[in-house]
């Protein structure tokens, strides 16, 4: 891979850009502009939720940019407090109007329902995945996958899904990695996006990313970048900077050695958002 641009192929054939532009915790006032500066820049993979609440200014940016549609592969996901057959079909519809766009390139599950909720757990996943297939076989959706899933909310989906999850997004970055899940993933062809891989800022002011920042002669958030990459995750990197934004970019031009990989892998815990799947909202569920 040589840009931003470069793709890798889902389970489906999608081609999907090897980094995004996150928009997690981008207020919708300044998320519109903050979209079409990504868009700008050169990048053509856009990330957002309907819990961040700038769907509308996400779509807005996209219709401003003057990038075509088709040339942005745009992920939205479905709000975790809502659940069940019904209200996922009217779900996705809200959020394309929101977003002013025919289909979504990819759309998630954002939190999996959780044992801990109810002992009907995975089945509940199970209906929500239904309406998912139905969006996907109706041409809504191009691709489907799922959010923050581990390993045993996979394989109970698995037992279900009539149309295979082909992207888990996961919290993804030095001091948090979640390796074993990744590896479940990439061993079962799904693919695997990061969120916050500069580690919430608090990564980026850490000594072990400043000496390997010094070492490659880059800043600490593209060793970042470049991490996740070497790892075959998809990084999903946010700022709101315009400089920042441009500079994230440019991961290509260095590669990261087998030895500095490992000593990343051993760092100890640092930067994670203390979010497990256990503690995913519950409210909201519909039968139907």
């Amino acid at each position: 891979m040589k840009s931003v641009t470069d793709t890798i192929k889902l389970a489906n054939g999608v081609q999907m850009p090897c980094v995004g532009y996150g928009t997690w915790e981008t207020p919708n006032d300044i998320a519109k502009e903050c979209v079409k500066c990504a868009l700008k820049a050169g990048y053509r993979h856009i990330d957002t939720a309907a819990a961040y609440g700038n769907e509308v200014a996400v779509g807005q940016g996209i219709k401003e940019s003057g990038v075509k549609r088709e040339d942005i592969f745009l992920t939205t996901k479905y709000l975790i407090t809502e659940r069940g057959y019904e209200v996922t079909l009217a779900a996705i519809d809200a959020s394309l109007k929101k977003l002013d766009t025919d289909y979504l390139d990819l759309y998630l599950i954002h939190w999996p329902y959780v044992e801990k909720t109810t002992p009907e757990w995975a089945e509940i996943n199970a209906e929500t995945w239904r309406a998912f297939e139905k969006a996907y076989n109706d041409g809504k959706i191009r691709a489907l996958g799922v959010s923050n899933f581990e390993e045993k909310h996979l394989v109970a989906l698995a037992k279900y899904a009539k149309v295979p999850v082909m992207v888990n997004q996961l919290e993804f970055h030095p001091g948090y990695t979640q390796l074993d899940t990744v590896k479940y993933c990439q061993e079962n062809g799904i693919l695997v996006q990061g969120w916050s891989p500069l580690g919430h800022g608090t990564v980026l002011k850490s000594e072990a990313m400043a000496k390997f920042a010094e070492k490659y002669n880059v800043t600490p958030a593209k060793i970042c970048i470049r991490y996740a990459l070497q790892h075959g995750v998809v990084p999903l990197p946010k700022s709101t900077n315009p400089e920042r934004i441009a500079d994230n970019m440019d991961v290509f031009g260095f590669e990261i050695s087998p030895e500095d990989m490992a000593e990343i892998d051993a760092l100890p815990e640092m930067g994670f958002s203390g979010w497990y799947p256990e503690d995913a909202p519950a409210v909201g569920y519909q039968s139907k």
